[in-house]
């Protein structure tokens, strides 16, 4: 991931902590005539402790929802072979792999860091994906691994989270009449406007995790191609309603989105499929290698 993408990141998490400080504002001075930003740390506090026992029991709480359970090497030898060779290449500690009894050919990944992960893959993708596809979406998911997603989209959602909370404050403020004349249009727009705008920044970073994931899965491989078919296939099966019984919570953490397909909007966990795929190919052609 290079610095343009870290400097968009940083803008982004600018711009939560922005929100974060207006709501705050609003709540502390406009409606609970606090002195101080006293509720602010409140706040943050609250949200700091709950994503906090996410991102330390989130794994488990994961695993479970998606039906998932551990596999050894000698239950699933090829794809084993696979993540360990990616592992090597990537330079980091291979990651357990999970199976969830799925037939939606999906994947994601959990865990607290590069030597504390797992990979989960899918019935449905073990047995629709050849080789090469299944080597591409291990690479992608070790992407994430590289990238510390898990930690970032933590943060993000530590932030996206107090301003909801600050938001129902304020909005249950102004439906008993809280506040007086101060609040006025700062007021509604704490309590509308600022959490959707929030949300819309946190899953703009969700959508630029996943272009640097197949980025990973790309440079991983050598062969932008191999993703590019797996996103494909994946894609038309989600699209023909192969079923996934996982939470809808859970949305943002696979591969592809498990119960929208592959088209985005801007409240949407993932970019288009067909802009991946573009990406993708933009790949392939700068690098100047074409495959049969």
């Amino acid at each position: 991931m290079g610095a343009s993408a870290y400097l968009r990141f940083a803008a982004l998490f600018a711009v939560l902590t922005a929100f974060l400080l207006l709501v705050g504002y609003v709540v502390s001075y406009y409606f609970l005539g606090f002195g101080s930003l006293a509720i602010l740390a409140v706040m943050v506090s609250i949200s700091i402790i709950v994503n906090a026992v996410s991102y330390f029991y989130g794994p488990q709480m994961m695993l479970r929802l998606s039906k998932a359970r551990f596999v050894s090497a000698n239950e699933l030898p090829h794809v084993h072979s696979a993540l360990t060779e990616i592992s090597q290449s990537a330079g980091i500690a291979t990651p357990r792999l999970a199976l969830a009894d799925q037939p939606q050919p999906n994947a994601f990944t959990t865990g607290r860091g590069k030597n504390n992960s797992v990979i989960v893959v899918t019935k449905g993708l073990v047995s629709t994906m050849n080789d090469n596809e299944m080597k591409a979406v291990l690479a992608h998911e070790v992407g994430h691994v590289i990238h510390r997603d898990i930690s970032l989209s933590t943060a993000a959602s530590t932030v996206a989270t107090t301003i909801t909370y600050m938001a129902d404050l304020v909005f249950f403020s102004m439906l008993f009449g809280g506040g007086g004349r101060r609040g006025g249009g700062a007021g509604i727009f704490a309590a509308l406007l600022a959490p959707v705008a929030a949300t819309m920044v946190q899953l703009a970073i969700s959508r630029g995790r996943e272009f640097y994931a197949d980025e990973a899965s790309a440079k991983l491989t050598g062969r932008p191609d191999y993703l590019i078919s797996a996103l494909t296939k994946i894609e038309q099966y989600i699209r023909r309603g192969v079923p996934m019984t996982a939470s809808p919570t859970t949305s943002s953490m696979w591969i592809s989105n498990p119960f929208r397909g592959g088209s985005a909007d801007w409240f949407s966990t993932h970019p288009a499929t067909q802009k991946r795929i573009k990406r993708l190919q933009d790949m392939q052609r700068k690098s100047g290698v074409y495959y049969a």
